[in-house]
């Protein structure tokens, strides 16, 4: 198996457990102080929302690299070279954000998920 494809796999089970934490979040657990900021314990009724529309997105963006990387087959419809590179540099500005968030539990939990992330991305990307 070729380093791309384990790298695609590993940033698919990264947001599939991201998209999983979304859910949690969308359905009222208290790990608000974990995203976003950290302003909420739990999230207002609206953020919820937030959390599952990305949930959602976040699995998309798992499919993408995994057809990118040839894993799956199909959907050669998707314009996948331009995807990844636009949620690699996502990711890299949602690291940057992470760091500097407010919420200490934030940055010590999410910033080395997002970082590991944006390197996985970033040399799926270039490869």
């Amino acid at each position: 198996m070729e380093i791309v494809h384990i790298a695609s796999i590993l940033v698919a089970i990264m947001f599939v457990l991201i998209a999983v934490f979304q859910v949690l979040l969308s359905l009222g657990y208290p790990y608000g102080e974990y995203a976003m900021g950290g302003f909420y314990k739990v999230l207002p009724k609206k953020l919820r929302i937030v959390s599952f529309i990305n949930a959602i997105i976040l699995l998309f963006m798992g499919f993408v690299f995994l057809l990118h990387a040839e894993v799956f087959n199909g959907f050669h419809f998707l314009p996948t070279n331009i995807l990844v590179w636009v949620m690699t540099i996502f990711l890299g500005l949602n690291t940057l954000t992470n760091l500097i968030s407010k919420s200490k539990k934030e940055r010590i939990v999410m910033s080395p998920l997002s970082i590991i992330l944006f390197f996985c991305c970033l040399y799926i990307s270039f490869s």
